[in-house]
Parts: structure tokens; sequence; C-alpha cells
């Protein structure tokens, strides 16, 4: 009868332990559901855009001109391209996930300025808070310390697209 007895508490102990396994697993699934994580922003194809100004994309400096910008295919939503539309210059650049403080109305490139030094800074498409921060050069962090920084917002838009 004692042997009994322990057979139906372990029985018993199996059973309770199965039931809050399934109970956390099915808590778990509802966390997840009801807090998604925050997705990576995507510039999606390529972006146009004509800078009026010489900058600094990364460590590289470039002219004033016509350029296309992307995501580059397979780095993670880390990695970006900006190229003139001539093919002379390009240059990569890492980023990172960024957060507009209210969603941008029209697709842009936003630049640091420290005095007549222009920094690209952020990429931002019409209709989506999320896009793309550019992480800062060393050259970038030196002149921020040096003087005050303002800053430049560039329209672009999808090759064909008429500017706004």
């Amino acid at each position: 009868m004692n042997l009994e007895s322990i057979d139906k508490a372990q029985a018993d102990h199996k059973g309770t332990r199965l039931r809050h396994l399934i109970l956390f697993f099915a808590a778990l699934v509802l966390a997840v559901t009801i807090y998604p994580a925050k997705a990576h922003a995507q510039i999606i194809g390529n972006l146009e855009v004509n800078v009026p100004f010489q900058f600094h994309a990364g460590n590289t400096k470039l002219p004033a001109g016509k350029y296309i910008i992307h995501m580059l295919d397979n780095s993670d939503l880390q990695v970006m391209e900006i190229t003139s539309a001539d093919g002379s210059v390009s240059a990569l650049f890492d980023v990172e996930s960024a957060e507009a403080s209210s969603t941008p109305a029209k697709t842009e490139l936003i630049f640091n300025k420290y005095g007549n030094r222009y920094f690209l800074a952020k990429v931002f498409e019409e209709g989506s808070a999320d896009g793309s921060q550019l992480l800062k050069s060393g050259y970038e962090k030196r002149i921020s310390q040096q003087t005050t920084e303002a800053q430049e917002h560039v329209p672009a838009q999808r090759p064909g697209q008429q500017g706004n």
C-alpha cells in the first residue's frame, strides 16, 4: 500500500511539471506575440539624391553631385553603399537602426553640419519612422568636439520618381 501511494504521488508530480511546462510555453508564445521585436529598418532598392555640397560618408569624402544609395546585399542591414550617378566614386559605410521623432513626409538624407563640413548621418524613407543611422567616423568625432552641430536635410526619391 505504501508503494502504491509513492507511485501515485510521483505520477501526480510528473503531471504537474508537464502542466507547468505547457503553461510556461503558452505564456512565452503570448509574450512574443504581444511584444514583437523591433524590426530593423531597411532601405529596399535604390534611392537617388542630388547632394548640393561636398560631404563625408563614413571615412570617404565625396564631391557634390547626384548619387544612388542602397543597403548592401547580404550585410544583415548593417552596410550601405553610396555611388555617384556616373559611377566614378563610391563609399561603403556601417549603419544601425534609427528612429525619427516623427514619421517623415518625404524620403531624405540627413547630414550633420560642423562649420562648412557635412557628414551623412541618417537615411529615412517617406512614411516610415524607422531608418538607418551611420556610425560616426573618427574624423567626425574629432570635428564635432571643435564646433557646434547643425543638420541639413536633403530630399531623395526612388529612381524614375519626380522630385518633390
